[in-house]
């Protein structure tokens, strides 16, 4: 079976500033995937969101849609991608006249009204309650939803959305992950999605990427851990937290070296651990814990001095120790687990 490729980037970079360099040595992703990029706020996510919908040509390197350098694009191959911003502003008229402006922008206005519902129930606002609404006689979540309406009802081959759910109710959360798997599932769209939110994020994409420091830096659920580090005497290197707890490393390839931690490189104890080999253990609280996806594991996250740890445990071992948020624990695992970020590790 053949995977046809919807974007393709190569040496792909762009500077802010001196300090801020977004950095992509490879990336592909397949028509009809899932796609999802998690990491801090300024780690370069809406940047790059902003160069895969064609709104940012100021980069170096080479971006190719549909097998085209997107500078060499035409108008006709811009209206396949369609961008939901983070903070998407209404026009001051109706929800109705909001969702239909890109149609009658696009001169489609066969069957306008039907269509416009259509993408209304989508979202779960009930048409006969909502279209009439103006702009400001709905709630942050509704005039959320109102503008992904607006996107996909242009049914367009691709979807980005940069954090679709921030500051939205649970109610509007589901409704937008609702959304977009329908349209998914109905169309074969190829979505493309920021999101701090992890648990919704791991929920909706196929694939998750990490983003940090304008690079993707790891897959999945990896942990992520930065410098600076020091050698400590005895051939490893460390790292202190705020708290005064330290990881351990085996040979950073720079000081400023960006560590990737597998989840199931963890282990979570009750008590802290005697006699072990592993270097690293540490105090924290679990945060957060989720199914993940359709195996018979659990997510655990667990802080650990401002940061978060993602752990991959079994469900018999989450219910032998008895975890639920806000419990102490402590987390072990080896210096040698960490790997140290490497472009091409990735791809």
């Amino acid at each position: 079976m053949t995977h046809e490729t919807a974007y393709r980037l190569h040496d792909l970079k762009f500077r802010y500033s001196e300090q801020f360099l977004l950095d992509v040595p490879s990336l592909e992703i397949e028509k009809g995937s899932s796609v999802g990029f998690a990491g801090p706020n300024g780690s370069g996510k809406t940047t790059l969101l902003k160069i895969l919908a064609f709104l940012e040509k100021r980069y170096e390197g080479h971006l190719l849609f549909d097998g085209t350098d997107a500078r060499e694009i035409g108008e006709e191959a811009r209206t396949k991608v369609t961008y939901l911003l983070q903070d998407p502003y209404l026009l001051k008229r109706s929800v109705y006249e909001n969702v239909a402006w890109g149609l009658k922008v696009r001169g489609e206005r066969h069957g306008l009204r039907e269509r416009v519902y259509e993408a209304l129930d989508w979202v779960g606002l009930d048409p006969k309650t909502y279209a009439s609404r103006r702009w400001n006689e709905i709630s942050g979540g509704e005039a959320k939803r109102a503008a992904l309406a607006s996107r996909l009802v242009l049914k367009t081959e691709v979807l980005i959305l940069d954090e679709p759910t921030a500051n939205v109710d649970r109610k509007s959360a589901i409704g937008i992950r609702n959304a977009i798997e329908r349209i998914r599932a109905e169309d074969g769209v190829t979505l493309i999605i920021a999101s701090h939110d992890e648990v919704w994020l791991h929920e909706i994409s196929e694939s998750v990427l990490r983003v940090s420091g304008g690079k993707i830096v790891g897959r999945g659920a990896d942990n992520i851990i930065h410098g600076p580090w020091r050698p400590d005497g005895r051939d490893l290197w460390t790292k202190t937290l705020s708290d005064g707890q330290a990881i351990f490393g085996v040979g950073p390839p720079t000081d400023d070296g960006i560590a990737v931690l597998d989840p199931s490189s963890i282990i979570i104890s009750n008590s802290r651990p005697a006699g072990m080999s592993a270097r690293n253990i540490l105090k924290g609280v679990v945060a957060h814990m989720w199914e993940d996806g359709g195996s018979e594991k659990l997510r655990v996250e667990v802080e650990v001095s401002g940061a978060a740890f993602l752990c991959l445990i079994t469900r018999f071992a989450a219910d032998d120790l008895r975890l639920l948020p806000g419990k102490e624990v402590w987390i072990v695992f080896k210096a040698s687990s960490m790997q140290w970020y490497r472009p091409e590790s990735l791809f």
